[in-house]
């Protein structure tokens, strides 16, 4: 409508100096007149005049309001020029509403920032955001009470803390979650995420202090420990002081005094005899335990080298072949991509791929179909997996809570060590050792490498 109108405008304009100046030459030259063509002459001059002032105030208010876009400016606004008349008052109705809906855009924009800003500072997450120069750019009180690093205004002053946390800070990649030890009372849960905000990349950091989760974790893990070691050692000496009370209820009753020595019956020398081996297998079964126990707490730091997915696997399965042979057991490879690679210690993972395979193996003893899948998957920039799936009986809800408790085991033969100690090595090399399973149908034990 208001560029229909500003077209009819704009074409009666012209359409009229285009008849004053053919009126104004047709009285010049065909009725010798000169003043009337005059008159014509400063009509159509002021035609001119009036329609450049017009296209120009519609062109100077438009450049007011785009520069009031452009800078955020919407307190302008814009009233009808009564030289005008009324053919923009639409123009001046509509820019004024566009304004209107930018500046509640604006308001209610910095409302959602003052709130996201507000639950920033409450929420008991640390969060950091820096850019490539490492200038902060938001920092919330919960960080600053986590690092209680005084003017933390730039992400370097971290080192002030920690060299080695900055270090790993500025190494962690998008998408990538960290854990980091700083002192006795500070254990952080690190994850990095990158954003684009302004045109500029800033990198957002995410902090939790696990120190007391870790704490309640740990003396839980004791309590179940002390129930275990309680269990093993009172099923061990309970029978030996039994035994013990026997033996000399024995030798009261079936030895004799001589004059050159002690004479015992052949039935109770007998009966000694196997108490004493009794007691000692006993003993054995309780030193071994307590190797086992030593085993469990006494993990080397992994040495960490790159190592093909692919190599790892062949390596386990050289180790295996003759078990697996003699068992009829097949294992099925897959890795994608071929080339797949993880920074591991070797010897370590493939003692626990080996375990794992023979769990499964052991586990498909009574099936006709005895198939394990092992696979490596490559996730990108959230890590590696290794699986080892079997299709055995599989374990059911209450064992699976357990099977990675120290002695805990489902077999009739075992220490129920090597789960323990698998999971144990996953920790060391900052990854982690899971499993799945439905009963009947597959059991999937998981290697994630960060």
């Amino acid at each position: 409508m208001v560029y229909r109108r500003f077209s009819v405008g704009i074409t009666l304009r012209i359409l009229l100096i285009t008849i004053c100046l053919f009126l104004g030459i047709w009285l010049y030259f065909s009725q010798d007149l000169i003043l009337a063509p005059a008159i014509l002459g400063l009509v159509v001059a002021g035609i001119v005049g009036e329609m450049i002032y017009y296209v120009n105030s519609i062109n100077q208010k438009l450049a007011r309001f785009l520069d009031s876009i452009r800078f955020a400016d919407f307190s302008s606004s814009f009233t009808s020029d009564s030289k005008m008349g009324n053919s923009f008052k639409e123009v001046n109705q509509a820019f004024n509403e566009v304004m209107e809906v930018f500046k509640q855009t604006r308001a209610e924009k910095e409302e959602q920032m003052l709130f996201l800003q507000i639950i920033i500072q409450h929420i008991n997450t640390g969060i950091i955001s820096f850019n490539p120069v490492g200038k902060i750019g938001v920092i919330n009180n919960a960080a600053k009470q986590l690092l209680q690093i005084p003017q933390f205004r730039d992400i370097n002053d971290l080192g002030r803390l920690s060299p080695v946390l900055l270090k790993e800070v500025l190494e962690m990649k998008p998408g990538q979650r960290t854990s980091f030890k700083v002192n006795s009372s500070l254990f952080l849960i690190i994850q990095s995420t990158s954003l684009k905000m302004g045109g500029q990349s800033w990198t957002l950091l995410s902090l939790q202090n696990i120190n007391a989760e870790l704490q309640s974790n740990e003396l839980e893990a004791w309590q179940n420990l002390t129930k275990v070691l309680r269990h093993e050692i009172m099923n061990s000496i309970t029978p030996i002081s039994s035994l013990v009370d026997s033996l000399r209820t024995i030798l009261d009753e079936d030895s004799y005094v001589q004059t050159e020595g002690m004479l015992i019956k052949r039935d109770g020398f007998l009966d000694i005899q196997e108490g004493l081996d009794t007691i000692a297998n006993r003993s054995k079964g309780l030193v071994n335990f307590v190797n086992a126990y030593r085993d469990y707490t006494n993990i080397p730091e992994p040495k960490k080298e790159i190592v093909p997915v692919k190599e790892l696997f062949e390596t386990v399965l050289m180790l295996m072949k003759e078990e697996l042979k003699t068992n009829e057991t097949f294992v099925k490879t897959e890795i994608l991509p071929e080339d797949l690679e993880i920074s591991c210690d070797p010897n370590q993972i493939t003692m626990i791929l080996i375990n794992l395979v023979k769990n499964a193996s052991e586990s498909m003893q009574k099936q006709a179909d005895r198939m394990i899948s092992l696979r490596g998957i490559s996730q990108g920039d959230m890590g590696t997996l290794i699986q080892v799936e079997d299709h055995g009986p599989g374990i059911v809800k209450e064992a699976l809570e357990r099977i990675f408790v120290p002695f805990y085991t489902t077999k009739k033969t075992g220490s129920g060590i090597g789960l323990a100690i698998s999971r144990q090595i996953m920790n060391l090399h900052r990854g982690s050792l899971s499993v799945e399973s439905i009963p009947g149908e597959k059991t999937v034990f998981t290697l994630t490498f960060k």
